[in-house]
C-alpha cells in the first residue's frame, strides 16, 4: 500500500521543493563566477568582482521586504478570495519597486566611493570594484521588480514560476559570463554586464509568466487606488517593519565580518568560508519558511484557525527534519567540504577550528527561520521587527562585548546566540498570540479596500 502524506504536508512540499531548488541556484551562480574569474591572469579581477558584488548585494538585500511584504499581503488576500486586492497589491508593490530601483541605480553611485574607502582595499581592486558595481547598479530596477513578482507568485501558492524565473536568470548569467569574460575578455566588467542582462531577461520572463496568470485570475485593477496615498498604508506599514528587520540582520552580518577582519586576514578568510555554510543553511531552510508564509497567510485570510495550526505543525516538523539533515551533512562531510573552498593550509586549519559552530547553527537557527515565515504570513510583521531589534541590541552586541577575550570563538558565540534569541523571542510571542487567540484578529495591514 502506497504511503500518502496528509493534505497539508503535500501542499507544503508542493510549494517548498521548487523554492529550495530556486534558492540553491544562487550559491551555484556564485561558485561559477568565482571559478571563471579565479582562472584569469590577475587575482584583482576576482577580488574586485567579489567586493563589488558584496556592496551591490548589500544595497539590494536592504529592499528584500518587497518580496516578503508582497507575499504576506497577497496570501491573505487570496485566502479572502479578494482577486481585485491581489491585483492592487501587485501594482502598488511594482510601482514602489520601480521607484526604489531607480533611486538605487542613480544614488548608489554616490555611495560607492565612500563604501570602497571604508573597506580599505588596494587602489587597483577599488578601481575595478567601482567599475563593476557601477555597472551592476543599473540592474537594480529589474532586481527589485523581480522581488515583487516572485513574492506575488509565492503569495498565490505558486512556487514553480519563481523556480523558472530564478533558474533561467542564473543559467543565462553563467552563459553570458562565459561569453563576456572568456570569449570577449571583459574580465570583472564582463561579469557585471552578464548579471545586468540576465536580471532584465529574468524580469521579462517573469512579466510574460505573470500576464498568463492574470488572464486566468480574473478580477480588475481599480486604478484610483494607485493615486491615493492612503491606499498605500497597508503595504508601507508591512514593508516598514520588514525594512527595519532586514537592516538589523544585514548590520549583524556586516559587523561580524568587520570584527573578523580586525582579528587578522587569516581569520577573515576562514570566516568568509564558514559564512558560505551559513548561507547554504539559510537557502535550505528558507524553502519551508516561504511555503509557510503562503499557506499560513491563506489560512489567516480565510479565517481558518485550525488550518493555520496544521500549517504551523507540518512546516515546523519538516523544517526541523531539514535542519537535522543539514547538520548531519556538515558533520560527516567536514573532511570533504572545507577543502572545496580553500587549499591554503593556514586558512583551512582555522576554518576547522571554528567548524563546530557551523554544525550547531542549523539546529539553533531553524526556529527563527520558520517563525519568520509564520509571522510574515499572518501579518505580525511588527513582532518580527521587535524580535530582531531585541536580539541585536540585547543579545548579539552585549555578548560580543563580553566575550572579546575568546577571540573568534566569542564572535561565533555571539552570532549563534543571536540566531537562537530570534527563535526564542518569536516563540514566546507565538505562545502569547495562541493563548490570547489573537491569530485571527489584530493582524496589521489587512489591506481590505472597498471596490
Amino acid at each position: 500500500m502506497a504511503l500518502t502524506l496528509p493534505t497539508t504536508h503535500r501542499r507544503l512540499w508542493q510549494l517548498a521543493w521548487p523554492l529550495m531548488l530556486s534558492n540553491m541556484s544562487v550559491p551555484l551562480l556564485g561558485a561559477v563566477d568565482t571559478a571563471i574569474l579565479g582562472h584569469l591572469s590577475r587575482a584583482e579581477y576576482l577580488a574586485a568582482a567579489t567586493l563589488g558584488a558584496s556592496l551591490v548585494t548589500l544595497m539590494l538585500w536592504s529592499f528584500g521586504f518587497l518580496r516578503m511584504g508582497t507575499t504576506s499581503l497577497v496570501a491573505r488576500a487570496a485566502g479572502r478570495h479578494d482577486v481585485n486586492q491581489t491585483r492592487l497589491i501587485l501594482a502598488q508593490s511594482a510601482l514602489l519597486a520601480l521607484t526604489l530601483g531607480l533611486v538605487v541605480a542613480l544614488a548608489g553611485k554616490l555611495v560607492l566611493p565612500l563604501a570602497l574607502s571604508w573597506v580599505g582595499a588596494s587602489s587597483d581592486v577599488s578601481a575595478l570594484a567601482h567599475s563593476y558595481a557601477s555597472i551592476r547598479l543599473w540592474g537594480a530596477p529589474a532586481v527589485l521588480l523581480t522581488y515583487v513578482l516572485v513574492g506575488w507568485f509565492i503569495g498565490q501558492q505558486d512556487s514553480r514560476r519563481p523556480l523558472v524565473i530564478l533558474v533561467t536568470t542564473n543559467f543565462l548569467n553563467i552563459i553570458l559570463d562565459l561569453v563576456f569574460i572568456v570569449g570577449l575578455g571583459l574580465t570583472s566588467d564582463g561579469a557585471a554586464l552578464a548579471s545586468v542582462l540576465a536580471e532584465y531577461a529574468g524580469l521579462a520572463l517573469g512579466i510574460w509568466l505573470l500576464r498568463a496568470r492574470l488572464k486566468r485570475l480574473g478580477g480588475r485593477l481599480i486604478r484610483a487606488h494607485l493615486t491615493r496615498w492612503n491606499d498605500y498604508r497597508p503595504l508601507l506599514q508591512v514593508n516598514r517593519h520588514l525594512f527595519v528587520r532586514t537592516l538589523c540582520l544585514l548590520g549583524v552580518f556586516v559587523f561580524f565580518s568587520a570584527q573578523g577582519a580586525r582579528l587578522g586576514d587569516q581569520v577573515l578568510a576562514a570566516n568568509a568560508i564558514l559564512l558560505q555554510f551559513v548561507l547554504l543553511t539559510s537557502h535550505a531552510l528558507d524553502g519551508f519558511a516561504h511555503a509557510a508564509e503562503a499557506l499560513s497567510g491563506r489560512a489567516i485570510g480565510a479565517r481558518k484557525q485550525a488550518e493555520f495550526y496544521r500549517v504551523c505543525r507540518a512546516s515546523t516538523a519538516w523544517a526541523l527534519a531539514m535542519a537535522l539533515l543539514v547538520t548531519l551533512v556538515f558533520t560527516l562531510g567536514k573532511p570533504w567540504l572545507l577543502p572545496l573552498f580553500t587549499a591554503l593550509p593556514s586558512v583551512l586549519a582555522l576554518a576547522e577550528r571554528y567548524y563546530a559552530w557551523i554544525c550547531l547553527l542549523p539546529l539553533v537557527s531553524v526556529w527563527g527561520y520558520q517563525l519568520d515565515g509564520l509571522f510574515l504570513g499572518s501579518g505580525k510583521t511588527a513582532t518580527m521587527q521587535y524580535a530582531m531589534l531585541a536580539a541585536t541590541a540585547l543579545i548579539f552586541l552585549p555578548l560580543w562585548a563580553l566575550t572579546q577575550g575568546l577571540g573568534n570563538h566569542g564572535l561565533w558565540l555571539a552570532f549563534t546566540a543571536f540566531n537562537g534569541a530570534r527563535g526564542l523571542l518569536m516563540g514566546g510571542a507565538f505562545a502569547y498570540y495562541t493563548k490570547q487567540r489573537r491569530w485571527l484578529n489584530g493582524s496589521p495591514a489587512q489591506g481590505n479596500f472597498k471596490s
